[in-house]
């Protein structure tokens, strides 16, 4: 499996499964909120500069 093939997985993944890939990202952001208290702003900025990665983009 060469690499172009691996990419088009991980694409095709992403635009199968991206409501799941976007609650996953939210959990994670909660997490971190949680774990980095006073950093809700820079976490919220974060998760959503990667939710702007996930196919189906809001």
């Amino acid at each position: 499996m060469g690499l172009d093939d691996m990419k088009k997985k991980a694409q095709d993944f992403g635009e199968k499964h991206s409501d799941k890939l976007r609650e996953g990202a939210d959990k994670v952001g909660d997490t971190a909120k949680e774990r980095l208290g006073g950093h809700e702003e820079q976490v919220d900025k974060v998760v959503g500069k990667g939710k702007d990665y996930i196919p189906g983009g809001e």
